[in-house]
C-alpha cells in the first residue's frame, strides 16, 4: 500500500535533518585533514627528491678557464673577393702573321718583357718606301730653292715677271710640306715595326694563350692574344654595413687600418694588408658600402677572383677583461656563463659582453678577474651542479 504522509510526518522529518548533518560534519573534517596531510607529505618528498638526486650524482668533469686581462681587437667581418689592380687584354695594333711566341702560360712577366712577334717584313717595305719618297722630295725641294734664288735675282733686274718668282716661292713651300708628310710616313712605318714586337705593359702573370704560332691576327679581332693580371700588389674588395661607416671613417683619420684576409671557412689567415679606399656611395639595395684593401701578396697566396673573408680591425682595447668565447651561453637568463665557486659548484651568472676577437670575448660586467668559468661540458650542468676539472695529461 502507498503511504500518505501527513503534515505531522513532514514536520518531524525536517526537524531530524539538522541533527544528522551535525553528526556527519566531524567525520568530514577528519577526512579532509588526513587528505591535506597526505598531499603535503607527497609534495615534500617531490621537492626534496632532486636535491637528494644531485647529491647522489658524482661531480661532472668539465673544462674551465680563468677570467684574465689582455688586449682585444674590435673587428668587423665582411665578405669579399680578390680583385687585381690591373688586368690587361693584350691585343695587336697591326695585322700580320705570328712568327714567334716568347712566353709560357702562367709565368710571371715584367713590364717590357717580350711576348709575341708579328711578321715585320711588310712594314719594313713600307718604311723603305717612305724613306725613298722623302729622298725624292728632298731633291725636288733643293732644286726648287735654287730656282727661287735665281728667279728672285732676275725679278729684281726686271728680266722676268715677278709672278714667276712668286710662283716658285709657293712651289718651295709645297715641297717643304711634302717633306713633312714623308717624315710622318716614315715615323708611322717605324711605329708599325715597333707594334710587330709585342711586349708586356705591366708586371703580372700571363694567362692561357689564345693564339698559336702562325695565326694571322688583326686589330679588329675580338679575342685577346693573352691576358696579363697584376697580382703584386693585389686588392680585396669587400662590403660592410653602412651603420659601421661613421666609426670606420673616424678611425681612418687617426691612421691606417689593418685588414686580414681569411679563407672561405674563415679559419686560416691568408694575408694581411691595409684599408686603402671606400666607395663613393652606399648601395641602397643591400645597405652596404664597398671597400678596397691592398695586400703586398709577395708569396702569391691571394689569387684573382678568390673568395675571402675580410676582417677589418678598427681599434685595440688594452687591458680588457676576457674569457674564451666557448664559455658564453645564451638562454632564458640571457647571456650567461657557468661560474665555478670555491666549493666546486657552478652557478648561472649573467654577463655583459663586448667585442669578440677570434676565440676570446670581452666581459664588460658580471665577472671578476680570477673567476673560473666552464668552457666545455655545459650541456650536463644546471645551477648548483658539482663539477670536477680533470688534470691535464703529462707533457701538456
Amino acid at each position: 500500500m502507498t503511504r500518505i504522509l501527513d503534515l505531522d510526518d513532514l514536520t518531524t522529518t525536517r526537524l531530524r535533518s539538522p541533527t544528522q548533518a551535525s553528526r556527519a560534519r566531524p567525520v568530514l573534517i577528519i577526512l579532509a585533514v588526513f587528505l591535506l596531510a597526505g598531499l603535503g607529505l607527497y609534495g615534500l618528498r617531490q621537492a626534496t627528491a632532486p636535491r637528494r638526486m644531485i647529491r647522489a650524482l658524482p661531480p661532472e668533469p668539465v673544462a674551465a678557464a680563468t677570467v684574465s686581462r689582455g688586449d682585444i681587437s674590435v673587428v668587423l667581418d665582411g665578405l669579399g673577393a680578390v680583385t687585381p689592380l690591373a688586368t690587361v687584354n693584350v691585343q695587336t695594333q697591326i695585322a700580320g702573321q705570328i712568327m714567334k711566341i716568347g712566353f709560357t702560360e702562367g709565368e710571371m712577366v715584367h713590364q717590357g718583357d717580350f711576348l709575341i712577334q708579328i711578321d715585320p717584313r711588310p712594314y719594313q717595305v713600307a718604311l723603305q718606301t717612305a724613306q725613298g719618297n722623302l729622298a725624292r722630295d728632298q731633291a725636288l725641294l733643293g732644286e726648287a730653292r735654287i730656282d727661287l734664288t735665281r728667279y728672285q735675282h732676275l725679278a729684281n733686274l726686271q728680266s722676268i715677271a715677278r709672278q714667276q718668282a712668286e710662283d716658285q716661292a709657293f712651289l718651295v713651300k709645297q715641297y717643304e710640306g711634302d717633306l713633312i708628310t714623308d717624315q710622318a710616313a716614315i715615323d708611322n712605318a717605324k711605329l708599325d715595326l715597333i707594334y710587330c714586337r709585342i711586349t708586356s705593359p705591366i708586371d703580372g702573370r700571363v694567362g692561357l694563350r689564345q693564339v698559336d704560332l702562325g695565326n694571322y691576327v688583326q686589330p679588329s679581332g675580338a679575342t685577346p692574344l693573352v691576358v696579363i693580371t697584376q697580382i703584386q700588389p693585389i686588392s680585396v674588395e669587400f662590403t660592410l654595413p653602412e651603420d659601421d661607416l661613421p666609426e670606420i671613417r673616424k678611425q681612418m683619420r687617426l691612421g691606417r687600418l689593418s685588414v686580414a684576409a681569411y679563407d672561405r671557412a674563415n679559419i686560416t689567415r691568408i694575408a694581411t694588408g691595409y684599408l686603402a679606399a671606400l666607395d663613393a656611395q652606399v648601395n641602397n639595395t643591400t645597405g652596404t658600402v664597398a671597400m678596397r684593401a691592398i695586400f703586398d701578396n709577395h708569396d702569391g697566396a691571394l689569387f684573382p677572383q678568390q673568395f675571402v673573408n675580410a676582417r677589418l680591425t678598427l681599434e685595440t682595447l688594452h687591458d680588457a677583461m676576457t674569457i674564451p668565447l666557448a664559455a658564453v651561453q645564451h638562454g632564458a637568463p640571457g647571456t650567461f656563463v657557468y661560474r665555478i665557486g670555491a666549493d666546486d659548484k657552478v652557478s648561472v651568472t649573467r654577463i655583459t659582453t663586448g667585442p669578440t676577437d677570434g676565440s676570446r670575448v670581452q666581459v664588460v660586467s658580471g665577472l671578476a678577474v680570477g673567476d673560473r668559468v666552464v668552457t666545455d661540458g655545459v650541456d650536463r650542468l644546471r645551477d648548483g651542479s658539482e663539477v670536477t676539472i680533470p688534470a691535464a695529461p703529462p707533457g701538456r
